[in-house]
């Protein structure tokens, strides 16, 4: 399961929401786990007792003005309660005043605590947003993911059936590499997935007879990018390899792939002498665009086809 320190999560935000680590120092190691972002940040509106269990809990203008309404005792069995369940981290926002039992409370349970002058709901939004990038559930999968025309597609296939070289001649078509090889597919949300480049291999390509090939050096800024929504695979199959008759000319069944539970529309491209597989591919991706258009070029045809039958039935 993805997991997060908050210690790393200080770290990641800390610029961002200019964070300012009070108390609870002793305590960076508790981790965050994808259970996180299932609910709200924000668990207490105007009472301490119902928090949920290893949240970052953000306090904003109406927690504290609720805590300073109470008297001394009633404070303290507010943060007490606060303190009862197993919080990874809190955060008091807005630049709010924090009184002494909070920090005491901190630094005793050894829980972080941070304070930033952003306003709660933006610090919760972006708190949000990224604990579900880091958090995401991911799998790593083999092949090279490219950006074609706008469009994440992932290219796979047999070993040494020359994705890498597909890649590379897409790239001097204009297009851009993300990943070769090994891509980690991340679910950021219910029916979105998002292809990122493993660090140790950013910018590169192999190429068989050429070797490594520093993309980012040969082509320029443009033709490398970090991250893109995954919407399509296209699979290279043999054509040695391919009964004549598995062979779907029509495309009338569509394919799909579920990768975490996600359904991925899938192409399968047969790969022989003389073909243009770039082109291919781009044609690929532009039909794909018009099918999510509502365009269907087979049911056009088939259409037209039966149009016609009837017509000449007719005469």
């Amino acid at each position: 399961m993805p997991q997060i320190s908050v210690k790393q999560l200080f770290e990641d935000t800390a610029d961002k929401l200019n964070l300012n680590w009070l108390a609870g120092t002793n305590g960076g190691d508790r981790l965050l786990t994808s259970e996180t972002v299932q609910k709200p940040t924000l668990a207490l509106i105007g009472h301490l007792n119902f928090v949920h269990p290893n949240r970052v809990q953000v306090l904003g203008c109406a927690e504290m003005d609720y805590l300073r309404k109470l008297d001394e005792p009633a404070v303290s069995q507010a943060v007490a309660n606060l303190f009862s369940t197993e919080l990874a981290a809190i955060i008091v926002a807005n630049n709010e005043q924090v009184p002494p039992v909070l920090i005491d409370a901190s630094n005793r349970t050894g829980t972080p605590l941070f304070t930033s002058p952003q306003p709660s709901p933006e610090l919760m939004n972006i708190l949000s947003y990224h604990l579900t990038q880091v958090l995401a559930d991911f799998t790593s999968l083999h092949g090279v993911f490219l950006e074609v025309l706008g469009m994440g597609v992932l290219l796979t296939g047999d070993s040494a059936i020359g994705k890498s070289e597909l890649a590379l001649e897409l790239v001097t078509r204009g297009h851009r590499l993300i990943a070769d090889d090994v891509v980690d597919i991340y679910k950021v949300a219910p029916d979105t997935l998002e292809g990122r480049c493993p660090t140790v291999l950013q910018d590169f390509l192999e190429v068989r007879g050429l070797g490594i090939l520093d993309i980012r050096a040969l082509f320029g800024e443009t033709a490398i990018k970090s991250k893109k929504f995954l919407r399509l695979i296209v699979h290279l199959e043999r054509m040695s390899q391919l009964d004549p008759k598995d062979i779907d000319r029509l495309q009338i069944n569509a394919t799909a792939e579920n990768i975490i539970g996600v359904d991925i529309p899938k192409v399968r491209i047969p790969v022989a002498a003389g073909r243009n597989l770039a082109v291919l591919v781009e044609v690929a991706v532009r039909n794909h665009i018009l099918h999510l258009r509502g365009i269907d070029s087979t049911e056009q045809f088939v259409a037209r086809h039966s149009r016609y039958m009837m017509e000449d039935s007719g005469h």
